[in-house]
């Protein structure tokens, strides 16, 4: 590689992490909004414990491509005094943590019993959240390459799956460490957070995003640093695409291998949850560097850099406006439900019909998302 062609792959995003990126945001909206949660095509939702869908890739990948954009950041970071960084890595991740925080609270008020609005009380409000746990995976990985640099990303990031084995399994209970109700995490969350601000999906009070599981969420990040690390020294070759595949496949073996002691599961984030998630992210990465940046097919690409540009204020957009929706009374319903009604389960079957609505909610969105890229605005957070 000529130290021309090197450094400007070392200032610049790579076009297959822009469109990476956004396909990541559009499926999340996806994702988070079918037109009924009852009716949902297997793909397209969580496994319900243990288990792996394409649904459950979502997440960790965009904390792969958080990780993987810090490794272009990183020799302006270093540029900055201690002091510099740690203000702006630190005000970054609670600004997040609280836009998070805030968007479980919306629309900040509830009716009560007799139908009368009233104010929703803070106390009570679900403390963490997706963006809760991207601030947080963010602000350790960050820390953790700032001290230690990228061998240190290695031997953290390696620790820190093996050590989370053990800390799930001792501290779980006795009879099945990996339970719904019995592992570490729900454990440590019901202690440090309280039952009131937890989540209750899964009809009792358990987070996803809990405290403790932000350990082996970070590795995503670390992952996703050490990739970036790796193309800037290699380019965006054919080499490069077969070593990010060929680790893929090995990542993905190790995690199926570690699921049998060490289920692969999702919502207490487990260590092979994270080899499996980085070894299909290496896959998807490889092809998207080999369609993009070697074969230079950019053609179809807009589309998802539109959500790539603006993307953590279009997925809180995709929240609000959704929201918005549900609380418009429409007859004896809302406006999400009149539209739902007449526009997709009036000739569609009950599947279709989710999962069309969803893909038109993710285009109004991708719309917002085009108008912001046209009048050049960008919100970084």
């Amino acid at each position: 590689m000529s130290i021309d062609h090197q450094a400007k792959v070392l200032s610049n995003r790579y076009l297959a992490l822009d469109v990476l990126r956004g396909m990541t945001i559009a499926f999340m909206i996806i994702v988070n909004t079918p037109g009924s949660w009852s009716d949902l095509y297997a793909p397209l939702a969580h496994a319900d414990w243990h288990g792996f869908t394409p649904t459950d890739l979502v997440f960790p990948t965009f904390l792969f491509v958080v990780g993987n954009a810090m490794s272009f950041a990183l020799k302006k970071l270093n540029e900055m005094s201690s002091a510099a960084f740690y203000k702006k890595v630190f005000k970054r991740a609670a600004l997040i943590f609280v836009i998070g925080w805030l968007l479980n609270a919306f629309p900040f008020f509830d009716y009560n019993e007799a139908g009368e609005i009233v104010a929703i009380k803070l106390s009570e409000v679900r403390l963490v959240g997706v963006l809760q746990r991207i601030a947080l995976a963010y602000l350790l990985a960050a820390l953790v390459v700032y001290w230690t640099g990228e061998r240190g990303a290695w031997i953290v990031g390696i620790a820190s799956l093996i050590v989370y084995w053990p800390i799930m399994y001792f501290f779980g209970d006795a009879g099945d460490p990996y339970s719904l109700t019995g592992n570490a995490q729900i454990k440590l969350d019901l202690i440090l957070i309280g039952e009131k601000r937890m989540y209750m999906g899964e009809g009792i009070p358990f987070d996803p995003e809990g405290i403790l599981s932000t350990l082996t969420s970070m590795v995503n990040v670390l992952a996703g640093f050490i990739v970036g690390k790796f193309i800037q020294k290699k380019g965006n070759t054919t080499g490069t695409v077969q070593t990010l595949v060929i680790s893929g496949v090995v990542l993905i073996a190790l995690a199926y291998l570690w699921d049998l002691g060490f289920p692969i599961n999702k919502k207490i984030w487990t260590s092979s949850y994270v080899l499996v998630t980085v070894g299909w992210d290496l896959v998807l990465l490889a092809g998207l560097i080999f369609l993009v940046e070697v074969q230079k097919m950019t053609r179809w690409t807009y589309f998802f850099q539109a959500f790539g540009r603006n993307p953590l204020i279009l997925y809180v957009c995709s929240g609000v406006v959704i929201s918005i929706f549900s609380m418009i009374p429409v007859g004896e319903t809302s406006l999400q439900g009149a539209i739902y009604s007449s526009l997709f389960t009036s000739w569609l079957g009950p599947k279709n019909a989710s999962f069309l609505f969803a893909i038109v909610y993710m285009l109004l969105i991708w719309l917002i998302g085009l108008w912001m890229d046209k009048k050049k605005i960008y919100i970084k957070v």
